[in-house]
């Protein structure tokens, strides 16, 4: 299959919900997850996901530490803070509010409109 590109912010919120459901992570990890659950439609390189991970953190939606990766590297390990939290729940509601706005879009039929 086709590879897509995603709307901006997306990545910021699969960031986020990936650490709230599997706790702290490294980067590669992150990525990967996202590829696996995207059923490898989306690729998630380095040079898209850290300037990502940079403006959480920055943002104090996500904390980091240095830690021992499974490879026996050092690595930066990114978790979920309570702001990150908040932000998620709310970024979830808001994306929950347009698909459902996009999908009545989708569902109107010429002939609804007569």
């Amino acid at each position: 299959m086709k590879e897509i590109d995603v709307r901006q912010g997306t990545l910021a919120l699969m960031v986020l919900k990936t650490l709230d459901v599997l706790g702290p992570l490294h980067g590669y990890g992150i990525a990967r997850r996202i590829e696996q659950i995207s059923e490898d439609l989306l690729a998630v390189n380095q040079g898209t996901l850290y300037p990502v991970l940079l403006k959480l953190e920055q943002e104090g939606s996500l904390a980091s530490e240095w830690g021992v990766s499974e490879n026996n590297r050092r690595a930066r390990f990114y978790r979920l803070t309570r702001a990150g939290r908040k932000q998620l729940d709310a970024e979830a509601q808001s994306w929950q509010q347009t698909a459902e706005i996009i999908a009545r879009f989708f569902a109107i039929k010429a002939q609804d409109l007569k």
